[in-house]
């Protein structure tokens, strides 16, 4: 066989050296180099390969069509001969093949169902600097099963990889560089435009491009709307020579294979790709590569259980490899959209996927195999905790886990479906409803986008998909029709779309606050255009969603009936009555609320009967308003010499004011048991709070040391007030103490109360705590002005030998 030279020739000895003295070792080359077709076959050829099978993977489809292609027709055969290909709804194979390219979810499956991989003498990771999280676990699984395979080779290759890294994870494995080829490569950058438009600065800067340099234009857009939307602008614009060709993964494969064919003699092409043109293909005659320096990656968030797709600028690995794609077969020209300085600032490796996805289908597919730790693998990077953790407990919700994480029934019923495990659980429950077939066929809509055309509503395009004649919709019939039968033979039901897809994301129940405005069952808001068909259901099953968790759009849903929604989840649905203070009835109201998470599916106005639960919500209303309490005189000075003493000496005596009762709310509560309103409560409900506070011994030693009244000379029975800011005090007519020589006090005479003398109209005159300094002194000045002002009043000079009186004059005068 002889092949066109390509720059890994000159590795491919001391690769073939490597495997024959050991199982595993890491090729690092360069895009362009040659390493996804030579490669393999290259080691068809090697002893220990016997008559056993090649498997390469890939990370997408699209690569593994055409690298199987290339292949053959470096052999002179037809795909499916000495190299075939397995990828999801498509696969050519043969008893003659002994290179097949999987990409690595299938890959994934064949070592779940064969762990010893019977058959197969190598395994190869390609692009294995892309991270795939299916690279990563499908390596690992493969390290675990080679234990009890030591003939297995198992080779990972790369172009912009940490080959120290990987070699370290295989055992210290030979590491094997190709320098590669590139033909130079010119940067351009250009500043962007704030104000215009992403898909507008793209559109210029091809036609620029197309102007200035020659040969095809590969150009890299974040994802299949900006690339249609920069087909739509480029139109009746480009030369009528320039062919315009769309590149992306919901493509079908006669569309895609357009896309990466030389242009035809005498034309030039501009292909719009996304991130998965960045490697594993060559599209001949491309000299002119247009990055915007944007990709759309799923982003997954433990929190709310939620992946969302985000835009987000590309690594500068990312960048480089767009790059060298301008000059992989002659020289070219690099265009980036942004300034060179910004390109230092960019992340040096995009994330790899483990450390960013949704864990769930990676733990079942660990479950399957026996590991409930995945440190028990080796993993170049160990999954997150918080995602793990989501992850396991959605399992556990589905049946598929057990409470100690090993896979059930359910589980394994899951795993033999390659789907996400939510999507698996709606196949599985389908099919006890004989509907196994609606829920496999939105299965496919759900994993295989562009099916049934890109609306929000998967009930509509479930529809549409069903008339598709096309033959990508024959295919994904083929598999959904496999996905059902695998699981039940019955499957005629034909349920509604939204009862299907509410069992695969429960949490994604959604209920309308508004037109277009929906919350989750998790909480989350998330809304789509008014205008959509949608909008105006009162309840949905979201299924996808993009942007912040503050501004999340709905890219696809269905619709749910109530009565699914009732039926589907009345086990988790919840009943409770909400008991609140209205304040403008002033009194407790109470409803009847049934929730299913954040979503209310009822909330109506019923009697209180939950009295016990009324009575703190009512203390704690009072407390808040305690104008609102009536206590009586005798209560509030009792309350006030109290919280003196506490003031004063400390416990066992309580605090008794309003802040302090308001603090806690506790105290009241049991005396107003089966009160709905403010008005029920009574100073008889307060006097018997008091009563708890100040049990009669205590009230005996109130009494004893801070009496409730003074009974002066005049006769008079007195309130003292130990509210006062200035310590007790009392208010007093100033001739209701003649007579008296010495001072009023409390507390066994240690505290002078404050005296506040009143004339005979109750206006206060003067102040003291030494009433016979007050008549030795100041009185006689005072009484003077007393004389002219209340002359019909007896007022003595020598007021400690008068008589006390409450009347105008003493009796007897």
């Amino acid at each position: 066989m002889s092949l066109p030279p390509l720059p890994i020739d000159d590795a491919l000895p001391a690769l073939q050296s490597a495997l024959a003295a050991g199982p595993y070792a890491v090729l690092v080359a360069p895009p362009g180099a040659g390493k996804t077709t030579r490669v393999p076959l290259a080691l068809l050829a090697a002893p220990w390969r016997e008559d056993r099978r090649i498997i390469m993977l890939e990370p997408r489809r699209l690569a593994a069509r055409a690298a199987a292609a290339q292949m053959a027709r470096l052999l002179s055969e037809e795909v499916g001969q000495t190299v075939g290909y397995r990828v999801r709804m498509d696969s050519k194979v043969s008893a003659r093949t002994r290179i097949e390219i999987v990409t690595e979810g299938v890959f994934t499956r064949m070592l779940l169902d064969d762990p010893e991989l019977s058959g197969v003498a190598a395994v190869l990771f390609d692009e294995f600097h892309e991270r795939s999280l299916d690279g990563d676990l499908g390596l690992a699984l493969t390290l675990d099963a080679a234990a009890l395979r030591p003939d297995l080779r198992v080779l990972v290759m790369s172009a912009t990889l940490d080959g120290a890294r990987v070699s370290r994870l295989l055992g210290d494995a030979p590491v094997i560089e190709s320098l590669g080829r590139a033909f130079p490569v010119e940067t351009i950058s250009r500043e962007p435009d704030p104000l215009q438009r992403l898909e507008d600065q793209v559109a210029n800067a091809i036609l620029a491009a197309l102007r200035e340099h020659e040969g095809s234009a590969l150009v890299f857009l974040p994802g299949q709307g900006e690339i249609t939307r920069v087909a739509e602008r480029l139109a009746t614009r480009v030369p009528t020579n320039v062919d315009i060709a769309p590149l992306y993964g919901q493509l079908t494969p006669s569309e895609q294979d357009r896309a990466i064919r030389p242009a035809e003699p005498g034309r030039r092409k501009v292909v719009l790709a996304t991130s998965i043109a960045e490697t594993s293909l060559t599209i001949d005659g491309v000299r002119i590569v247009i990055d915007s320096g944007f990709r759309r990656v799923p982003v997954y968030e433990p929190d709310t259980g939620l992946t969302t797709l985000a835009t987000r600028r590309v690594s500068r690995a990312a960048a480089d490899q767009r790059r060298g794609r301008a000059g992989r077969t002659s020289p070219g020209v690099a265009i980036r959209l942004w300034n060179a300085g910004q390109t230092s600032a960019l992340d040096p490796f995009d994330t790899p996927e483990i450390l960013a996805a949704d864990l769930a289908g990676f733990a079942l597919d660990l479950a399957t195999w026996g590991i409930t730790d995945p440190s028990a693998l080796p993993f170049l990077d160990p999954p997150p905790v918080p995602a793990w953790v989501e992850a396991i407990a959605l399992l556990k919700s589905l049946d598929a886990l057990d409470p100690a994480g090993r896979i059930t029934a359910e589980g394994k019923a899951l795993a033999r479906l390659p789907l996400h495990p939510r999507l698996a659980h709606m196949v599985v429950a389908a099919a006890a409803e004989d509907d196994a077939l609606t829920a496999a066929t939105l299965a496919v809509l759900i994993a295989e986008r562009g099916l049934g055309g890109d609306g929000t509503d998967l009930a509509h395009r479930l529809d549409r998909f069903r008339t598709d004649r096309s033959k990508r919709a024959e295919d994904a019939r083929g598999l959904a029709r496999r996905w059902a039968g695998a699981n039940h033979k019955k499957t005629t039901g034909n349920l509604p779309a939204g009862h299907h897809l509410a069992r695969a994301f429960p949490d994604r129940v959604a209920q309308a606050t508004g037109r277009g405005k929906f919350r989750l069952v998790n909480g989350r808001q998330a809304s789509l255009d008014e205008t959509d068909a949608l909008a105006a259901s009162p309840f949905l099953v979201v299924t996808d969603l993009t942007g912040a968790a503050a501004a999340s759009r709905i890219r696809a849903a269905a619709a749910l009936d109530r009565s699914d929604l009732e039926t589907l989840f009345a086990r988790h649905i919840t009943e409770r009555e909400i008991l609140s203070f209205d304040p403008a009835s002033a009194s407790i109201r109470a409803r009847r609320q049934r929730q299913l998470g954040a979503i209310r599916l009822a909330d109506d106005p019923v009697a209180v009967t939950d009295l016990d639960q009324a009575a703190p919500i009512l203390a704690e209303a009072a407390l808040r308003r305690p104008e609102a309490l009536l206590w009586s005189k005798d209560q509030k000075a009792l309350r006030a010499r109290a919280t003196y003493l506490h003031e004063t000496l400390g416990a066992p005596w309580p605090d008794l004011s309003d802040t302090a009762l308001a603090a806690d709310p506790a105290w009241l509560e049991p005396h107003i048991s089966g009160e709905t309103r403010l008005a029920a409560i009574t100073a008889a409900h307060l006097g018997n709070a008091l009563d708890t506070f100040l049990p009669w011994p205590q009230r005996q030693e109130i009494d004893k040391f801070l009496p409730s009244h003074f009974t002066a000379p005049s006769g008079s029975h007195l309130p003292i007030d130990y509210a006062a800011e200035n310590g007790p005090a009392l208010e007093i007519r100033v001739q209701e103490l003649f007579g008296l020589d010495r001072h009023p006090s409390v507390a066994g005479g240690k505290v002078p109360l404050l005296l506040i003398l009143l004339s005979p109209a109750h206006r206060p005159i003067q102040t003291t705590r030494d009433l016979p300094g007050f008549w030795r002194g100041s009185w006689k000045d005072v009484a003077k002005d007393l004389k002219g002002r209340y002359p019909r009043h007896f007022w003595p000079d020598d007021p400690v030998h008068a008589a006390a009186t409450a009347r105008a004059k003493p009796r007897g005068t």
